[in-house]
């Protein structure tokens, strides 16, 4: 059906509800599923035939743009593929690519999908920061590759130079610069005539692995996400079924998202795929130094839709308020707005709705979804409007979702489809335990119907259960969900928290401040005393607890913390996020100082 506010041809929401006398409860779509293609191979094929010339892959080149059709794609693709296999690669011997998004990539990417050979993208901090390259170690060892690619040897020569990397061959698009012989991208370019591509090509299917995904290591090593093609395929037809709207003409994204993170790299490259739309690579990033290529490239070449996590868009609403053609660029042809990462501020919704009326007169679609690195990843979508922000979606055709409410109607969600992973690589234990006796996978997130009464409202995130624990009164405390309160509530001054307080008697915070909210050098064995900026937390959290309705969620003390989360000592995930154990683990002392009422650090609230 046509939307009125949008415009937009758009699936509704439509949610079938079991509950089963155990109380869990089941939930899928009434939502036809569209076919699903055997392998990604399948869109490249036919968009070559239909529409050559048209731009699928672009990164920027000086002043304008390096861009591919189609057809250049495919006969390159090819070329690879022959290449690769000519060398004996195959699905026991993957591809690491230790470089970000970039057109050669992409290419080297699919090449191998085309030849049945997995790829290992990994984030490229591990490789340009010395301090993470025990990750690149770790990856190596697990997935033991027979190549590995860099865009720019020079760039990457610290890590190239790891014994690790002995007998594997180096290839680069850029060979300047290496520590070690490498082989330059053009060759592979060349191709091999002596292979038989067709029939190498018909081996893959829809259970073909396309790559191996590292999930962020939160809470243990991280694992490969053995990812086929079944997984990817599917979710994209998932996708296409609620949003209909994708499939009546060409779409095209600007966009930064790393391709090691499934959303950047399964999600978005896949989507553009499937319906012939063009990829414009963003050497943007929301942050400080790279933010100004994010304007440039969006003004330049803005899409008709945007993927963005939610720091990305609060960074464009502050400069778009300033920046007339920015903002102009950025909704004169836009249909839609998709965050996912975290909920994005309610202000910074309003404020892109705003604009959008102001610039074109009417709204584009935005939502949201929930998904996982195991699910390809979207498993729940918003596909209507809804008009604020928080809400996840309901199940995509094909997912069954699985609820286990709790006493207050908190579910952890679990789940089952094809988009589902298989397992992990080379680790039977943690698939099994991956999964429950029903085969649903289990997430260890939670979700809360918006309407209890009323599913197709859809459901909203409620933190991670693997998160909780237990106070030593024996309350639950539901961690994930205070940790984002008290992120909303310290914005401005903090960086991140982390909720401690298991088998305590009250819910403590360790604070990482903001460095610009740092008054001196007023450091305490690894703890900060500034008055004025724990005079401004106390303050907050004082009125965060008058409105907390009990233990459980009423953080009773904080310390701010000097040293900012150590990448080396593994405090940081991959995806930027804090791996809250071993901080705690680590910061033993800190820890004992939280909780000693006498210690001058401590805020006491």
């Amino acid at each position: 059906m046509t939307d009125e506010t949008t415009g937009l041809t758009l699936a509704p929401h439509a949610v079938q509800r079991t509950v089963r006398d155990t109380g869990d409860i089941l939930l899928t779509s009434r939502v036809p599923l569209d076919p699903v293609v055997e392998h990604t191979g399948v869109w490249l094929e036919t968009w070559a035939r239909e529409t050559p010339e048209a731009v699928y892959l672009a990164e920027r080149s000086g002043e304008g743009w390096r861009a591919l059709g189609y057809g250049e794609v495919l006969d390159r693709v090819k070329a690879i593929a022959a290449a690769l296999a000519a060398r004996g690669l195959d699905a026991s011997t993957p591809v690491l690519i230790m470089s970000g998004n970039s057109v050669d990539h992409a290419l080297l990417s699919f090449a191998a999908q085309w030849a049945g050979v997995p790829t290992v993208p990994l984030a490229e901090q591990y490789s340009l920061i010395e301090e993470a390259h025990f990750r690149l170690q770790y990856a190596i060892a697990k997935t033991k590759p027979a190549m590995a690619f860099v865009d720019d040897a020079g760039r990457y020569a610290k890590a190239l130079a790891l014994p690790d990397l002995d007998g594997i061959e180096i290839v680069a698009s850029r060979t300047a610069g290496a520590p070690r012989p490498v082989t330059p991208f053009a060759e592979l370019l060349r191709g091999d005539a002596s292979v038989d591509l067709d029939a190498l090509h018909a081996k893959v299917g829809p259970d073909t692995v396309a790559k191996i995904l590292f999930t962020s290591g939160s809470s243990s090593d991280p694992k490969g996400v053995l990812t086929t093609q079944r997984m990817m395929c599917a979710n994209q037809a998932q996708m296409a079924s609620v949003l209909p709207f994708m499939k009546e003409r060409k779409q095209r994204i600007v966009d930064w998202l790393p391709w090691n993170h499934v959303f950047g790299g399964s999600h978005n490259v896949n989507m553009m795929l499937m319906h012939g739309g063009a990829l414009y690579i963003d050497d943007g990033k929301p942050t400080k130094a790279l933010f100004g290529r994010t304007v440039a490239n969006v003004t330049d070449k803005a899409g008709t839709v945007a993927f963005n996590v939610p720091v990305g868009f609060s960074m464009l609403v502050h400069e778009m308020e300033h920046d007339r053609a920015l903002r102009e660029a950025y909704f004169r042809d836009l249909d839609m707005i998709f965050y996912a990462g975290a909920s994005l501020p309610q202000d910074v919704w309003t404020r892109l709705e705003d604009m959008a009326r102001e610039v074109r007169g009417r709204l584009p679609l935005m939502i949201s979804s929930w998904g996982l690195t195991e699910t390809a990843p979207a498993n729940v979508m918003v596909h209507e409007p809804i008009g604020r922000s928080g809400v996840i979606g309901v199940p995509l055709p094909g997912v069954e979702v699985k609820l286990l409410p709790d006493a207050e109607m908190r579910c952890e969600i679990r789940v089952k489809g094809p988009n589902v992973m298989p397992g992990y690589l080379n680790d039977p234990e943690k698939t099994a335990q991956a999964f429950d006796a029903e085969g649903f996978f289990i997430s260890g997130d939670a979700v809360r119907f918006v309407d209890a009464e009323d599913p197709d409202r859809g459901l909203r995130f409620d933190g991670r259960v693997s998160e909780d624990f237990k106070l030593l009164t024996g309350t639950w405390v539901q961690a994930g969900k205070l940790r984002l309160d008290a992120l909303e509530a310290l914005r401005g001054l903090v960086q991140d928290v982390v909720i401690c307080g298991h088998d305590r008697d009250d819910i403590g915070l360790f604070i990482f401040p903001r460095p610009d909210r740092l008054t001196g050098d007023n450091r305490s064995e690894g703890a900060v005393i500034d008055a004025h900026l724990q005079a401004e937390i106390h303050h907050i959290l004082r009125k965060m607890a008058r409105a907390a309705s009990g233990s459980a969620r009423r953080i009773a003390r904080a310390i701010i913390l000097a040293e900012p989360p150590s990448v080396k000592d593994g405090e940081i995930t991959d995806k930027g996020s804090l791996n809250t154990r071993r901080i705690i683990a680590r910061r033993a002392d800190l820890l004992e100082r939280l909780y000693d009422n006498n210690d001058p650090a401590l805020i006491r609230v």
